[in-house]
Parts: C-alpha cells; sequence; structure tokens
C-alpha cells in the first residue's frame, strides 16, 4: 500500500499467551490480507509451544516477562517503528480479511485509531457476560466522557504512529482497551469505527479474559481514568454528596431552633459543620486538580502534535 512517493511500513501486533492452538491461523490470515506487513509476535510467558509456532509461521517473535496483556501492548508500542500498527488477539477471533479496509480508513481519512467493532454471528464466540459488561462499561463510559464507541474492549485496532508514540500505556492487563479508548477521547483525536467478524476460537483454544476479575479490573481502570481525567466532576460529586447530608440533618437543628432559640444536639451540629467543610474542601481539590489536568493535556495533545500524520513520514 503506498502513500505519496513511500510505501506505508505497516507492522501488525500479536500479543500471545498461550495460543499454540491458534497463533499459525492468525499469522496467516493477516499475512494473507497484509502480504508486505511484518508481523510481530509478543509471547506473555506462554508455557505452550507459542513461540515456536509462532516463529515457525514466519513471525517476528519477542517475550515481554511482565504478565498482562497492557505490559505487552506497552513494550510493543516502544520497540517496534512503522508509518501504521495494526492490533489484534493471537486467538484468530478477528477477521484478518477486514485489515485493509481498517488501513484504508486510516490512512484516507487522515485518522489516527480505527476500531474494529466486533460482531459474531456464534454465540459461543461472545459469550453474555461478556456482551452484558461490554455494554455496561462502554454505556459507563459514554457517560463520564460524553462520547465513546460502541465496543471499548475491541482488541483489534488500527493506530497512526503519532497515536502510538504519543500513548502513556500505564494498565498492566485488559483493562489496556479501555485506557486507549480514553486517551483518544481526551485528546479528542480523530477516529472512527468498522464493524468486523468475531469468530469462535479455534478447538484447543481457550480464553484468559475472566468475566468477573477482568471486568472489574477494567471498572476500576473507568473510575480511576474518572478521577485523574475529570476531577471537578468526581470531586464535586463528592462535595455535592457531603453538603446535601450536611442539610439533611441541619434541618431539624433549624426547626429546633427558630422555635426555641436553643440548639441541644450540640454533636450533631458539629457533625453538620464538619461535613460542610470536608464538601467546601471537595470542591477546592476538583477545580485544583482540573487546572493540573488541563496542563498535562495541552502537554499531551503537542507531543501528538509533534508527530506526523497517518502515512506521512518526519
Amino acid at each position: 500500500m503506498d502513500s505519496g512517493s513511500h510505501r506505508l511500513r505497516i507492522a501488525v501486533l500479536l500479543p500471545c499467551y498461550n495460543e499454540e492452538a491458534a497463533i499459525a491461523q492468525t499469522i496467516a490470515g493477516f499475512r494473507a490480507s497484509l502480504p508486505d506487513a511484518t508481523i510481530h509476535v509478543y509471547d506473555n510467558n506462554s508455557a505452550d509451544r507459542t513461540r515456536d509456532v509462532a516463529a515457525a509461521a514466519g513471525a517476528v517473535v519477542r517475550t515481554e516477562r511482565m504478565q498482562g496483556k497492557g505490559h505487552v501492548v506497552r513494550r510493543m508500542f516502544a520497540d517496534i517503528e512503522a508509518d501504521v500498527y495494526v492490533m489484534a488477539d493471537g486467538d484468530a477471533t478477528y477477521d484478518a480479511a477486514a485489515a485493509p479496509e481498517l488501513v484504508r480508513c486510516l490512512i484516507e481519512e487522515q485518522l489516527d485509531m480505527v476500531v474494529g467493532a466486533r460482531k459474531s454471528e456464534v454465540e459461543q464466540a461472545y459469550r453474555r457476560g461478556h456482551r452484558f459488561g461490554n455494554r455496561l462499561l462502554t454505556g459507563m463510559l459514554a457517560r463520564i466522557f460524553g462520547r465513546t464507541f460502541t465496543d471499548i474492549l475491541s482488541g483489534y485496532r488500527v493506530f497512526s504512529r503519532r497515536f502510538v508514540k504519543s500513548f502513556p500505556a500505564l494498565a498492566r492487563g485488559f483493562e489496556t482497551e479501555t485506557e486507549i479508548s480514553v486517551h483518544a477521547l481526551e485528546l479528542a483525536v480523530p477516529v472512527a469505527e468498522i464493524v468486523t467478524a468475531y469468530a469462535a476460537r479455534p478447538a484447543g483454544s481457550e480464553s484468559k479474559l475472566s468475566t468477573w476479575r477482568d471486568g472489574w479490573r477494567i471498572l476500576s481502570t473507568i473510575l480511576h481514568l474518572f478521577r485523574i481525567e475529570r476531577p471537578v466532576l468526581f470531586y464535586g460529586g463528592i462535595g455535592m454528596a457531603l453538603a446535601a447530608l450536611a442539610v439533611v440533618l441541619a434541618i431539624p437543628l433549624a426547626i429546633t431552633f427558630a422555635q426555641t432559640g436553643l440548639v441541644p444536639r450540640f454533636p450533631t451540629a458539629i457533625l453538620v459543620t464538619g461535613l460542610m467543610i470536608l464538601a467546601s474542601m471537595s470542591f477546592a481539590v476538583g477545580l485544583i486538580l482540573d487546572t493540573v489536568v488541563r496542563g498535562r493535556r495541552e502537554v499531551r495533545r503537542l507531543h501528538y502534535l509533534s508527530l506526523p500524520a497517518a502515512g506521512k513520514r518526519p
């Protein structure tokens, strides 16, 4: 695939953990759809023959010792130099044939990320608990950050170089997709979604995603990013809750004082005063942190803009 006078460097990134049964099929699929791409497999301490099978299939194989998909993504983004990055899982569930369309959309529309939103006709491919969790977490992200994607947990994404090299990659596990989505929303980078097929895993391949454990970690990540990126709303909400509680407790005291001129429940009055002080402090913390966040966001945005747009080299 050419862009201007040079051929685009396309890297396919496949984080893997115990995918001996599926990795060869995954590599073959991307080799067929993107014949000029370099396919990188990053093995995350697999106990099976994932590394050997991937190397035999023609992939460039590396190892990340720190356990967790987030650690693997951080390493891949740091190590690999390319113009376009195609990231997918090594379990043969994502439609490799859709990759050229995702890349074309990224380049022609000058985007920084295209998400392959999953659509499956096979019940076993996308478990009910995962579907419900995805809808719940996607809805939460939309309410907090104002706009979102229809599938924030999709691991099938195409990135520009400037997105990859400006992404801090702090997550450790499967919450990395949520972190990627929030990064895109906070920097207001141009993104798109394309619906792609999602298949069941091949025989012998098992999902590493735990509905409850990883769902909780993703939820915690959303709340953590909410606190960091929206401090006025986060701390302001706490302040409003404390102030509302103080008002509820103060109403009987005010009525008694109006009738008798006395404050017989002095401990309650002290509690109300303390709650209002905490509420005021919470509002102040939110405003102060909002200034800090805006400064950090400006620095991140300027670094992002210092990198070339999709398909353009320095």
